[in-house]
């Protein structure tokens, strides 16, 4: 018997306009987009959510966010994944929970990523596939109940989905 593993989807917060930047990839967030997701962080950490690990997109605005995420102590442990940059694809991330939790209890990890991907992927996972309806607002939350992380697709519970303009 396999035991819960708690799973948020986090998006990045506010990030500069892309006409600034030479490519996508390199847009940091605003002075905002820091102040709001250092407020969601605050609240994540006053509810007492920890996380064993955050794992995020590489585009700088995503890896910002999760750093913010990290220093507010909701983990020590911080990893980059390709999987979770535009378009990245959700059955390799899969691949890797199921190795991540080989041989663990509950765990509880926070993707840091982008929409429409987290809220694509949030559907896939709750109702097996994806209709582009979940909007994720930049420093937004999704909260999903995995109970077996061998087969989550179609099997997992919605308990979270909260827009920063509801925290702070």
């Amino acid at each position: 018997m396999s035991e819960l593993i708690e799973l948020y989807l986090i998006r990045h917060g506010i990030a500069a306009e892309g006409a600034n930047y030479a490519a996508d990839s390199e847009r940091p967030l605003t002075d905002k987009g820091r102040r709001q997701t250092k407020k969601v962080a605050d609240w994540l950490y006053e509810l007492g959510q920890r996380f064993d690990v955050i794992l995020t997109s590489p585009l700088v605005r995503a890896r910002q966010t999760a750093e913010i995420l990290t220093a507010c102590g909701l983990s020590s442990h911080m990893e980059e994944s390709a999987y979770l940059a535009p378009d990245g694809d959700i059955n390799s991330w899969l691949n890797w929970l199921q190795q991540c939790c080989q041989g663990r209890g509950g765990s509880t990890f926070a993707l840091v990523g982008h929409q429409p991907d987290l809220g694509n992927w949030a559907e896939i996972l709750v109702w097996g596939e994806s209709k582009d309806k979940l909007v994720l607002k930049k420093a937004g939350i999704i909260g999903l109940s995995l109970e077996d992380c061998s087969t989550p697709v179609g099997n997992s519970q919605l308990f979270l989905l909260n827009s920063p303009k509801w925290i702070i």
